[in-house]
Formats: structure tokens, C-alpha cells, sequence
């Protein structure tokens, strides 16, 4: 399977992306666990470029073409290689950041997203899992992370509050690929959620 984790900064995506890689490992399963913009050496470096800096560093345009093109030579050098061994790829984060960030929330690009998507991805996890929980939750551990990777927490919590309700009605769209975990609670409890919406 091919499995997303989505949710606004600070949700515990990252958290949970990495606990049901464990778990799946644990029963004996071979999984890839990777992440958004990232995952593979170049993407890697075109990360540094969009979660580092100013907010306001690129236009929603400029993004979205940085996002996609680390995203293609994730695919190409990552997911696909590992999906074509048959292993279980976990990713935190993928297309649909870029529908929820670029295409909603920074701008209206929706069909600019999807157009690129179509073009230059080309693929849809199996399952997502969307992480939900309040925004002045997640800011709040977003900043108490710190660390130079905090280009969109500095947006700030109107921007995240924009951010959940996007994410949101992207789940309403498509509720037979992603589903909606409710991120309050301890580690254990949200992971749980999680396992049994696998």
C-alpha cells in the first residue's frame, strides 16, 4: 500500500507516519518511510528552499513549482521503486499539502495543482489519513519545536486555521481515499485511531 499522513504543522502526523511504520514492521512487513517535500537526495534539497526563510519567500506559484518538481524525483527515485518491490510506502505529506497550501489557501490554484499533479505525478496514495486537531494546538507545538524549518508556522494561526478547514473539505471530497483521525489525546490513543481506520 501507498499511505499518506496530512494535517495542518504540528498536527503529529510525523508522529503517527512513523509509529504505523513500526507497527506494520513489527508484523513482519518490508516499509519505506519517508516525507514531504523530501524523501529522496533531491527533494531533500529542494526542502531546504521552501521550509527555511521569510513566509512570504515565494509567490504560491513559485511553490507550487518547487513542491512539484521534489515531488517528481520522489516518486521517480523513492515511492515507485519501492511500491515496484512491494513494500509498504508511508509518506508524511504529499499531493494533498500542495492542494490545501498552494491550492487554497495561499492562492486559488486548485486546477493548477491538479493540472500539475496530473501531468507530472500521476499518482494517488491508497490511503490517507488526515490528522485533525486545533490550530492553536498544533502552532503551539510547532513553536515549541523551533528549529529553522518554520516558514509556515510564521504564517500564523489564522493561516492554520484557514489550513484545518481546507484539509477538511478535501476529506469531504474524497472519503473513500482519506480519512479523518482525530489528533487529540495521547500518542497511543491517535495511533490507535489510525490502525483501525487501516
Amino acid at each position: 500500500m501507498f499511505i499518506s499522513f496530512e494535517g495542518i504543522d504540528g498536527s503529529g502526523k510525523s508522529t503517527q507516519a512513523r509509529r504505523l511504520a513500526d507497527t506494520l514492521r513489527a508484523q513482519g512487513k518490508s516499509v519505506a518511510l519517508t516525507r514531504e517535500p523530501g524523501g529522496s537526495p533531491g527533494a531533500e534539497e529542494i526542502r531546504r528552499l521552501l521550509v527555511e526563510g521569510q513566509g512570504e519567500r515565494w509567490s504560491p506559484e513559485t511553490e507550487l513549482l518547487l513542491f512539484t518538481a521534489a515531488r517528481r524525483d520522489h516518486v521517480e527515485r523513492l515511492i515507485s521503486p519501492a511500491l515496484a518491490r512491494g513494500e509498504h510506502v508511508i509518506t508524511d505529506r504529499f499531493a494533498d499539502s500542495s492542494r490545501v497550501y498552494q491550492g487554497l489557501v495561499r492562492a486559488e490554484n486548485r486546477r493548477l495543482v491538479e493540472a500539475l499533479h496530473d501531468l507530472m505525478i500521476g499518482i494517488e496514495p491508497d490511503r490517507t489519513f488526515l490528522i485533525d486537531i486545533e490550530p492553536d494546538v498544533s502552532l503551539a507545538r510547532g513553536q515549541a519545536r523551533g528549529g529553522a524549518e518554520d516558514r509556515f508556522e510564521s504564517l500564523g494561526l489564522t493561516f492554520q486555521q484557514q489550513l484545518r478547514a481546507g484539509f477538511l473539505a478535501l476529506a469531504a471530497e474524497q472519503p473513500d481515499r482519506i480519512r479523518v483521525i482525530d489528533g487529540r489525546g495521547s500518542q497511543d490513543q491517535v495511533a490507535a485511531r489510525v490502525l483501525a481506520a487501516l
